[in-house]
């Protein structure tokens, strides 16, 4: 092993029908050392983290740890917990209802309930070594989530632990909650602790970590010293775009006027939500294209929902042509005119055991009422017109829309909302897991609704998707917006130097 390596990953293949998630890759932890695993979404982070948590068992590779002379199996996460190996996930695995120093020693010993007073002691020096402002007899629950993340810290370090894994850990923290746990993972480097720190915010990795491993496409792109990669290089690594030779593609979209006066279609002034986004401003003209940009959990999806009212707005403003309205939950934004296509089409856009007839009128029938129900030629009639429309390939109106490929089922969502006739469609993440042919009818369509009057704000991981349709970039980075770009700004340059913080390559 590498002098001062408390952990090497050898080799590491990990797959799975029809994916090959993990190809090869090498990784190295070292004590006293906070160290980044970045990578966008399907890169391989969590796979790899599963690996080396037992959570998965792995192909091929080699886990090698100090002190042992042989490569370790980890078959379970009771093997990892028995290595020294603690994982803190973003989201909170204790129980709420026991106090602070019951979670801490649960699970452990079978006679920890036998002396209370012991525990709370042992679970007091703990918290205050850590500098952790909890009590051992308070209710875990009435601790926020930053506190509560401490204590499992808490836990896993009292276990002993050398190698802690902190996955997506700030996601739900403000800033000064953040600084807490920060100060915490120095307090622990201090003490020898190898920290991996899975995390989507870059200024945090740059405040916090000294080395940064990139992962994409389940292969190693390379371990870097924090001060050997910039924010504009670790961007163009993460996306997997040489910056040197990048080529720009010509849209055909509506020139985007920065002079235009004409009253917005939509417009938010400091609109933010409970899904933790900065307050941001916005606005969208009749048929033009723009859209959000940034790095996976930037915050462009929690944008439009806020938009959407899909998630608890706390702040600001929408207007409609110039007047208030006002949108706290999705069937408000129906009702003014906004459609929106979700980035999860499982889990928020099909309703798996019902027909493609019934979740193309499925939002029609919501805004009428469902004690008002369409007839079933006026259902048919919607449905055969849309699957004709954008060719949705079914047996019948009648088939289940789980039976459908992603992409069919992506139109069909598309269909539901064309049918409302929406002044302004939302559509994120539309060509996601669906075949070349099928995006590229997408993205047609697209530019189609926008020459007849629709607006449309398309969100995408692939930045060529997003030149290709939009007229205008809305840029995001660690949850708030941080440039906007149009005209001869819109280069792949200019969005990555723009996430990066303005560097240049």
């Amino acid at each position: 092993m590498r002098d001062k390596a408390i952990l090497e990953m050898k080799n590491i293949c990990k797959s799975f029908p029809g994916v090959l998630a993990l190809q090869g890759v090498d990784f190295t932890l070292c004590e006293s050392e906070i160290h980044a695993l970045m990578g966008e979404n399907g890169a391989g982070k969590s796979t790899l983290i599963k690996v080396l948590t037992g959570v998965y068992g792995k192909d091929e590779g080699q886990i090698y740890l100090r002190g042992i002379d042989k490569a370790v199996a980890i078959r379970s996460p009771q093997d990892a917990q028995n290595l020294g190996i603690s994982t803190v996930y973003q989201e909170i695995t204790l129980c709420p209802n026991l106090s602070v120093a019951e979670n801490m020693y649960i699970g452990r010993s079978k006679n920890i309930y036998q002396n209370w007073k012991k525990m709370n002691e042992d679970a007091g020096r703990i918290l205050e070594s850590l500098d952790i402002q909890a009590q051992p007899t308070q209710q875990l629950a009435s601790c926020s989530i930053a506190v509560q993340q401490m204590v499992a810290i808490a836990r896993a370090v009292d276990m002993d632990c050398k190698v802690l894994i902190l996955d997506e850990p700030t996601s739900s923290l403000d800033e000064q909650e953040v600084e807490k746990l920060f100060k915490l993972m120095r307090n622990l480097k201090e003490r020898g602790v190898g920290i991996i720190f899975v995390t989507h915010f870059l200024d945090q990795v740059y405040e916090v970590c000294d080395k940064i491993t990139v992962l994409r496409d389940g292969k190693l792109v390379g371990e870097y010293e924090i001060k050997d990669l910039p924010r504009v290089q670790l961007v163009s690594k993460m996306l997997g775009k040489d910056l040197d030779n990048l080529s720009d593609v010509q849209g055909e979209q509506r020139v985007y006027n920065k002079d235009d006066k004409s009253v917005p279609v939509f417009e938010t002034e400091q609109l933010y939500s409970n899904a933790g986004i900065k307050p941001f401003n916005f606005n969208i003209h009749k048929g033009e294209v723009n859209g959000f940009t940034g790095l996976l959990g930037s915050g462009r999806s929690e944008c439009v929902r806020a938009i959407f009212g899909a998630d608890r707005v706390l702040g600001g403003t929408v207007k409609k042509n110039g007047s208030h309205v006002k949108i706290t939950k999705p069937i408000d934004a129906m009702k003014s005119g906004i459609g929106y296509l979700p980035e999860d089409r499982k889990r928020d856009g099909i309703v798996g055991d019902l027909s493609v007839r019934d979740n193309i009128i499925l939002a029609l029938q919501v805004m009428k009422g469902f004690f008002k129900p369409f007839t079933k030629a006026e259902a048919n009639q919607f449905a055969d017109e849309y699957i004709k429309l954008l060719g949705i390939k079914t047996a019948s109106a009648d088939t289940p829309i789980k039976s459908l490929s992603g992409g069919n089922q992506q139109k069909v969502i598309l269909a539901r909302w064309l049918l409302t006739h929406p002044e302004y469609l939302i559509l994120d993440e539309p060509t996601r897991g669906i075949d070349v042919g099928t995006k590229v009818d997408i993205q047609k369509l697209v530019l189609k609704l926008a020459s007849e009057g629709m607006s449309i704000t398309f969100i995408s991981s692939e930045t060529d998707e997003m030149l290709r349709t939009c007229s205008r970039l809305i840029v995001m980075r660690d949850r708030k917006v941080v440039g906007e770009l149009s005209g001869e700004e819109l280069t792949q340059n200019m969005i990555m130097s723009t996430i990066a913080g303005g560097e240049k390559a």
